[in-house]
């Protein structure tokens, strides 16, 4: 059976933001496609938490620098990994491409973080804007080195895409 595992910072919050929203039509699309699920979260879950268990979702809290994930790893053996935005993937990626060498790592971008900051630090300076400006952040070096250690990575946006 195939088996997908996702790791996220946060619970899935649907009403709350577009990312919650985007998380849940992930879930559904492999749900139809016949996946037994895990969801594990570093955060504790809320009065706006989607209720996972309820589409027959398995979900478990981690922690990082756990040696603990590497058990639930081993014990769940998923066929993919899906990481919620790069920081995640930056946390337990290492231990994932330890204990699974051979699931494929998905890396779901959310919206590219790196575009995000960039265009944060044009508006603060009150500067313009340029491509150029992205590379320029540390945010942008780890983005880019979590979307090299995955083997898939969803993006959401042509604008994004291209960059």
């Amino acid at each position: 059976m195939n088996s997908l595992l996702i790791l996220s910072n946060v619970w899935v919050e649907p009403n709350s933001s577009a990312a919650g929203s985007r998380m849940l039509q992930l879930i559904k699309y492999f749900l139809n496609n016949n996946y037994t699920i895990t969801y594990a979260s570093t955060s504790n879950i809320s009065n706006f938490s989607f209720d996972l268990k309820t589409l027959g979702i398995i979900c478990a809290s981690i922690k990082i620098n756990d040696s603990n994930f590497d058990e639930l790893l081993k014990n769940i053996n998923p066929n993919i990994i899906l990481f919620d935005r790069f920081m995640v993937e930056e946390q337990f990626g290492w231990r994932v491409s330890h204990n699974l060498p051979n699931a494929l790592k998905v890396l779901d971008t959310e919206d590219l973080h790196c575009l995000r900051k960039a265009r944060e630090i044009s508006i603060k300076k009150n500067k313009t804007f340029l491509l150029k400006d992205i590379l320029k952040t540390d945010i942008a070096k780890r983005e880019i080195a979590s979307i090299l250690r995955c083997d898939l990575s969803l993006i959401i946006s042509n604008y994004e895409l291209q960059i």
